[in-house]
């Protein structure tokens, strides 16, 4: 007997998992959640089996859950693929993307190049500013699409990724032994500095401001003198930078989410298709 999986059904169950919290992934879906707790009973009544438990800090994937995520999100991939090598041809206008400063190198650079050979006649629009920048972008409709850092936990984006925040300094460099101890940010708004320094209160760690407001070349620039540390997504890290381990005697840092985030009205085809690019790029790299 045939088969057939429902791919909304699916989708559904990788964007709860994901983001741990079926209200989040009620949001990133534009579902209630009521819609997506049935949902996922549908899913788990196909296969006979529970997929989550409840803890508390969300939802927790059982054992049969943990099989299914990894071939779910191929699943979804794939569908995503054939949808847009069925329908690029008909890709036309503008695409306004918002990015991180950090994320708009190698991060995001393999996803922008498959996009720009898939939808050659999307006009594409590179906006980076701090991800509390992107959100207001986001919310005004002066971004397509935002790609957005936030702590891990619930979001009403779609999670991306998990990366670990670590402490970066210069090669062989001794501005981690300093006491203040010397930062380097790119601004105020940067989604990183507010765990930053908390971490740094808790533990009874002085500092002090070495740059704060400009470019991330200029942030490279201070922490490449050994003037300053920094603190970059573990995969942004550059290979001339040294990652700075727990014999610095800098605290352990949390790790982030890398969340893409659409408007609350919706993606147009172009928004669309880029996402599909972007997953199918970091299923790759995964």
């Amino acid at each position: 007997m045939i088969r057939n999986l429902d791919t909304a059904l699916v989708r559904t169950f990788v964007t709860a998992a994901d983001n741990a919290s079926m209200t989040a992934a009620a949001n990133a879906l534009n579902l209630t959640q009521g819609a997506v707790s049935q949902q996922i009973k549908r899913l788990e009544d196909l296969f006979g089996c529970s997929l989550f438990e409840r803890d508390r800090r969300g939802l927790r994937l059982t054992p049969s859950g943990e099989h299914l995520l990894g071939k779910a999100k191929r699943l979804i991939v794939l569908n995503d693929e054939i949808w847009g090598d069925m329908t690029r041809d008909a890709i036309r206008g503008r695409l306004r993307l918002g990015v991180p400063y950090d994320l708009a190198g190698a991060w995001i650079a393999p996803a922008l190049r498959a996009y720009a050979e898939a939808c050659p006649q999307v006009e594409i629009s590179l906006v980076c500013a701090s991800s509390p920048e992107l959100t207001t972008l986001l919310a005004a409709g002066e971004v397509d699409l935002a790609v957005i850092e936030a702590p891990v936990g619930p979001t009403d984006g779609e999670c991306l990724a998990v990366e670990r925040l670590v402490w970066v300094g210069a090669r062989g460099g001794a501005a981690h032994l300093k006491r203040p101890l010397p930062l380097s940010m790119i601004s105020e708004t940067c989604a990183f500095r507010p765990v930053i320094l908390e971490t740094l209160r808790d533990h009874g760690l002085a500092w002090r401001t070495v740059f704060e407001q400009g470019t991330i070349e200029a942030t490279r620039a201070t922490v490449e003198a050994d003037l300053a540390v920094t603190a970059w997504l573990v995969a942004t890290v550059p290979a001339d930078l040294a990652i700075l381990d727990a014999d610095s005697g800098l605290p352990p840092l949390t790790s982030f989410a890398v969340n893409l985030h659409v408007p609350r009205h919706g993606a147009g085809a172009a928004a669309q298709e880029f996402a599909r690019c972007l997953r199918r790029e970091r299923a790759r790299r995964d």
